[in-house]
């Protein structure tokens, strides 16, 4: 079905008679073009495809002087093509093309006051070089091209010392020809080398290093044996130690019975006593009983001043038990240096600072009390026994809440020292305590003496334990609650 043919709307036609038909020239082409624009145009609201206005530049083509009427070629084919070059540019907003009055067309991007010839173009300053500047960047350039040789001629000296070190590390590695003789054969063989072995060798000669006696290293106990702690006899009950004395005594008796039936000993006296006299003494004791029990006591009388006398010789002296107690202090220290630090409250009671001192020194104990107004620090350092019987005292047998008088020539007039308060009544100790800091083992003893500090201040007490490197301790024991 045809549609209705609308000639005031611009648009396609679908109808047999507006259909444009294949025309054989450009002239033919550009003529009907032409006739489509200016029915459109003269329509007063005509618009372009989906309501849209039309172009500005098809406007024009409604004027008079928008119709052409050549009919050349190539006039027509550019006013073709500069009609659709115009049509697909896009004009900015507020674009105008209104002339001025000689005619011309104005530019609305220049400036009024210049006309069209627009803002002048100020001219460029002339610039000279100063005197000598291209000489001074060529002499740079000079020097860095010299810096960049010198680099590299250090580079390749460098390379090559390093390929010579690494030609003598070779070197290193080569191994040398074995000599003609070697050093501890040169004693052995008669010559300076191996050619007449084995009639050179000098095995039996006077000369010869080699003898028929043998060298026997001495031999030395391993350092860690003597920390080991010594083995623990086997515990025995009451009737099994009786036993083996019982055993011990036999044999003894057996020996020297043996020896006397040989005649190496002399037979034994006959020991009386009272409750044999008449079996031993027989008719003697029946004869004159009160001389034979006067014997007797004589006799046992004399068996035990002997005993006591033999007691009295193994007896130690004085001096003897003191080097003896010496000799074990020192086999104990030789297994291992052990060492307590104990923090004590306060040593107001002066049989407290006594029993501490005098039993460190009793048992060869080394070490130091500081006495400190805040509290006051032990350290000692012994052996293993000596260390365990003074813990035993400062932790189990010293009564520290005890308080008693001390005495004006201890306390040196220091009130902090003393056993009674300002009123003269003895002082509060029942919070008192004596607390283990530190216990192990070191190295090596730190201090040759035993001996006490009064060090008021806490400076005094860091820098005299820090020259022992024992200034940790003090710390330890100031933080302990």
């Amino acid at each position: 079905m045809d549609r209705p043919v609308d000639h005031g709307v611009l648009g396609p036609h679908h109808d047999s008679s507006s259909k444009i038909q294949k025309l054989k020239s450009a002239a033919d082409r550009l003529a009907a073009l032409k006739d489509r624009v200016a029915a459109a145009v003269g329509t007063p609201k005509a618009k372009g495809g989906l309501n849209v206005p039309v172009h500005p530049a098809l406007a024009d083509l409604n004027s008079p002087s928008g119709r052409m009427g050549e009919t050349s070629t190539g006039s027509a084919a550019t006013r073709r093509s500069d009609a659709f070059a115009s049509s697909f540019k896009k004009k900015p907003a507020g674009f105008s093309t209104a002339t001025g009055p000689d005619g011309t067309r104005v530019n609305p991007y220049l400036e009024s006051s210049h006309g069209a010839a627009g803002k002048a173009r100020p001219s460029k300053q002339l610039i000279f070089n100063q005197k000598g500047k291209y000489i001074q960047m060529a002499n740079a350039l000079r020097r860095q091209a010299a810096l960049e040789a010198m680099k590299k001629r250090i580079a390749d000296q460098a390379r090559k010392a390093g390929a010579d070190e690494d030609r003598d590390v070779e070197k290193a590695w080569a191994v040398d020809a074995p000599p003609d003789i070697e050093w501890w054969d040169e004693a052995l063989v008669d010559g300076k080398d191996y050619s007449n072995v084995p009639e050179s060798l000098k095995i039996t000669t006077p000369d010869s290093i080699v003898t028929i006696y043998v060298q026997h290293p001495v031999a030395i106990e391993p350092p860690q044996d003597k920390l080991a702690p010594e083995p623990k006899p086997m515990y025995l009950t009451p009737k099994e130690q009786d036993k083996l004395r019982r055993q011990r005594r036999m044999e003894n008796l057996k020996e020297k019975q043996a020896k006397q039936r040989l005649g190496l000993l002399p037979a034994d006296p006959t020991k009386v006593k009272k409750s044999n006299m008449m079996r031993v003494l027989g008719e003697e004791a029946v004869k004159d009983p009160t001389a034979v029990e006067a014997r007797v006591n004589r006799e046992i009388a004399e068996r035990f001043d002997k005993h006591m006398q033999a007691n009295e010789e193994r007896k130690l002296t004085k001096e003897e038990r003191h080097e003896k107690l010496a000799q074990n202090q020192a086999k104990d220290a030789s297994k291992g240096i052990h060492i307590l630090v104990f923090k004590i409250n306060s040593l107001a009671n002066g049989q407290h600072r006594y029993k501490i001192s005098m039993n460190a020194t009793q048992n060869g104990l080394n070490g130091v009390c500081i006495m400190n107004p805040k509290f006051n620090l032990v350290i000692v350092e012994g052996g293993e026994h000596s260390i365990n019987n003074y813990k035993k005292l400062m932790l189990r047998r010293i009564n520290w809440t005890e308080s008693l008088p001390a005495r004006e020539k201890d306390t040196g007039g220091r009130e902090w020292l003393r056993g009674e308060d300002d009123e003269g009544n003895l002082k509060d100790l029942s919070a008192n305590k004596c607390v283990l800091v530190f216990e192990g083992e070191v190295k090596a003893q730190t201090f040759r003496k035993w001996g006490s500090k009064v060090l008021e201040t806490d400076e005094e007490a860091r820098e005299f334990l820090a020259l022992r490197k024992m200034d940790n301790f003090w710390t330890q024991a100031k933080t302990m609650t």
